[in-house]
């Protein structure tokens, strides 16, 4: 009977043994888990300012746009009172919201109404570089 009870305490060590590793492996396997996810918010918090340069230039670039359409339609507007009679320069102040009236340059030159438009920017310098102009004719003078 000694013989086994040797032999069962030697079979419940061999598992044991057996076991020790892989429980270790599963500690390990976990570590390197939290580490990672670590990592990760190092690796997101390092790119927010990236991101937010990112947004910015979209929203500058919107912004861009936005006075390219806002300068067509002023100049459009100014064109059509021209040739109505009115002051051209005044309907085109007035087709532009209020936001934009103050960056608003209007020239009359007979028939023709040129309209340059500065968008917001929040670069300084970077709304005169983007800023849009157009032109509108009236037709022929009279």
């Amino acid at each position: 009977m000694s013989g086994g009870v040797r032999t069962s305490r030697l079979a419940a060590s061999a598992a044991d043994r057996a076991t020790r590793p892989a429980a270790g492996r599963i500690a390990s396997a976990a570590g390197r888990a939290a580490s990672h996810a670590g990592q990760a918010a190092v690796e997101l918090v390092a790119l927010l300012p990236l991101l937010v340069a990112l947004a910015l230039a979209v929203l500058q670039a919107l912004a861009a746009g936005v006075a390219a359409e806002l300068a067509g339609h002023a100049a459009q507007s100014g064109a059509v009172a021209l040739a109505e009679g009115r002051d051209g320069e005044a309907a085109a102040r007035a087709a532009l919201p209020g936001w934009s009236r103050s960056r608003l340059t209007v020239a009359v030159h007979g028939t023709r109404v040129e309209v340059r438009v500065t968008p917001p920017s929040l670069l300084p310098g970077a709304g005169e570089r983007l800023a849009a102009s157009a032109a509108a004719d009236a037709g022929a003078q009279p």
